[in-house]
């Protein structure tokens, strides 16, 4: 759990603007509506585009970006957020977590790193925290057996969901692969 006296109150900043860039409509405008009612002034952009164009017009002091994006990597905004306002809180989500994308969020001036699906209150605990302290841990991490299933999801799409290149890959047989393709994802 953090600790109080590590977690600010979006009243102490100044500057309470947050660029939220994510193509999930649904997520982004839920996620949205939530962090205007914790006091944020919030900003929604789909895509690595609209992300930069919003950046010129309005540095935000928080910023939410998806890593994965229809028209590219969450981590160019983060990059250009960086340039322009090296002090702005910025968080990583992505539905594919994993250790190399992390270190690459962190690099490039992120301050955590959350997997989807992520509510509100992570994201504002994650934003608001100093970025000194080492995080707690999550209160709802994923479950091992659905980081097994993001992971087996993300390398099918990765091959453009071809079976036999996939389970390949994945050192597994064609039918076993095909099974737990077909089951929903877990909890």
């Amino acid at each position: 759990m953090i600790q109080p006296e590590s977690l600010k109150k979006i009243t102490e900043f100044e500057d309470k603007s947050l660029l939220i860039v994510d193509d999930d409509n649904p997520f982004r405008q839920r996620l949205a509506r939530a962090m205007e009612k914790k006091g944020f002034l919030v900003t929604q952009a789909e895509g690595v585009k609209a992300g930069l164009e919003s950046i010129k017009s309005k540095k935000p002091a928080f910023a939410v970006v998806d890593l994965r994006l229809n028209d590219g990597n969450g981590i160019e905004v983060v990059k250009e957020i960086q340039k322009t306002n090296s002090e702005s809180r910025i968080i990583m989500l992505t539905g594919y977590g994993n250790i190399p994308t992390a270190v690459a969020a962190i690099k490039e001036g992120a301050i955590d790193y959350i997997a989807k699906p992520a509510d509100a209150d992570d994201v504002e605990k994650a934003l608001l925290a100093d970025p000194n302290k080492k995080p707690a841990p999550p209160e709802n991490p994923m479950s091992a057996d659905r980081v097994k299933w993001e992971h087996i999801h993300r390398v099918f799409e990765l091959c453009n969901r071809n079976v036999s290149e996939t389970a390949r890959r994945l050192k597994m047989h064609r039918r076993t692969l095909q099974r737990i393709l077909s089951k929903r994802s877990p909890r």
